[in-house]
């Protein structure tokens, strides 16, 4: 069993980084040992600063782990299982992405999409497709931004004299509609 140690708290290396052993990262995390212990030995996160190397040497983590593993936890609280969280945290290495702790992820409890921008997002199940979210906020920006540009009119304003009150003889539909109305 690794990590054997109880001893709880940073671990401070000779070049001053920090580590945290297991236990800590339990602790801070919110998982079991037995999880994070299969979650390393599985190469879902491996600890950064030091892995574990044999009987009687202890895995640390860095700050940046114990976000990852956080991620990890709360996608799995979301309902992702396990091997799609895996499928996606592989895809995004697989890309020559390193630092996991600095990706947006989001979930709708099966699929992990990776959020690039407010628009865009990655669909990390299907080999990285692009999915293409509307901001809804942003659209009414643009909208706002164009017709500050455009003529309005009053929404109860009378109808300019020479405007035909029936609908044009091409629109079937509303020449419908005017003849259910009238009689």
């Amino acid at each position: 069993m690794h990590d054997s140690d109880p001893q709880e708290g940073p671990f401070v290396g000779e070049d001053g980084e920090v580590g945290y052993r297991g236990v800590t990262a339990c602790q801070a995390v919110g998982i079991s040992y037995r999880q994070l212990d299969y979650w390393a030995r599985t190469t879902l996160v491996v600890p950064s600063i030091r892995d574990a190397s044999g009987s009687g040497t202890q895995r640390l983590y860095s700050f940046r782990d114990l976000v990852v593993l956080k991620v990890v936890k709360r996608l799995l609280d979301a309902g992702v299982s396990l091997q799609n969280i895996r499928k996606a945290i592989e895809t995004l290495r697989s890309r020559g992405v390193e630092d996991l702790a600095g990706i947006t992820l989001i979930s709708d409890g099966t699929t992990v999409y990776e959020c690039r921008s407010p628009e865009e997002v990655v669909d990390l199940l299907q080999g990285g497709q692009g999915v293409f979210g509307i901001a809804i906020g942003g659209a009414f920006k643009e909208i706002q931004g164009s017709l500050s540009h455009l003529p309005a009119e009053p929404a109860t304003a009378p109808q300019p004299v020479g405007t035909p009150a029936e609908p044009a003889a091409g629109d079937e539909l509303a020449a419908r509609r005017a003849r259910r109305r009238a009689g």
